[in-house]
């Protein structure tokens, strides 16, 4: 018996290496598959701020796509052009080559008026007595036109040279590979009516899926 036993502990001992080895590889192929898939076609990004209320709030978890066909209307998560290193979550209104105009708290885009339905859970939100837009709804939208803009917004003076504001007062359009956002909160986002034109490469991807709160899970 003591001979049969000491034949048997090796084939054991290999047998569990194997098992160990095999785990062991599995498990890092599962972490490398990840981190490729979250470096180059997801990204995991956390709200910051109320600009895009009440259709996502602060702190919240999403998961966005990158690399995909945008669309007006997509949400993205976008690399903020006046803070480097920052992130921000805005919903795309004009795309490359399209007029935009905000008349009468009603966008319009080459001269027709935008479905903007994303925004009647904030048109029933009102902003407090210390807010300078007091009793107007989030998304109230004030007018403005991208000729006005590019005359007026002290930013746009600052990062785009004169030749192209002229272009743009006069075409009133968004430049080719540029994106004009809006956060959902109106009266709080700092989006492309102050920053600017948001550059294609600017955009990391369009979001998808809200995880976390659970009970605000949600597709998009």
């Amino acid at each position: 018996m003591n001979r049969n036993n000491t034949r048997r502990r090796p084939e054991k001992e290999e047998s569990g290496w194997k098992f160990w080895l095999q785990t062991i590889a599995l498990t890092v192929a599962i972490y490398a598959v990840f981190f490729l898939l979250m470096q180059f076609v997801f990204s995991n990004d956390k709200v910051s701020g109320p600009s895009m209320q009440p259709t996502f709030e602060n702190g919240e978890k999403l998961i966005a796509v990158r690399h995909t066909n945008l669309q007006r209307g997509d949400v993205v998560v976008l690399k903020a052009p006046d803070e480097p290193g920052s992130f921000y979550i805005k919903r795309i209104i004009g795309l490359p080559g399209d007029t935009v105009t905000s008349k009468n708290n009603k966008m319009y885009v080459n001269g027709k008026k935008l479905d903007e339905s994303f925004l009647d859970a904030g048109s029933k939100k009102k902003e407090p007595d210390t807010s300078i837009y007091a009793g107007k709804a989030y998304s109230y939208t004030y007018n403005f036109t991208l000729s006005q803009l590019a005359k007026t917004a002290p930013e746009w003076q600052q990062r785009y040279s004169t030749s192209t504001l002229k272009k743009i007062e006069k075409t009133n359009k968004v430049p080719a590979g540029s994106y004009f956002v809006m956060g959902d909160h109106r009266t709080v986002s700092k989006d492309s009516r102050i920053i600017g034109f948001i550059n294609k490469k600017a955009i990391v991807g369009e979001v998808k899926w809200r995880y976390w709160p659970i009970t605000r899970w949600s597709t998009f």
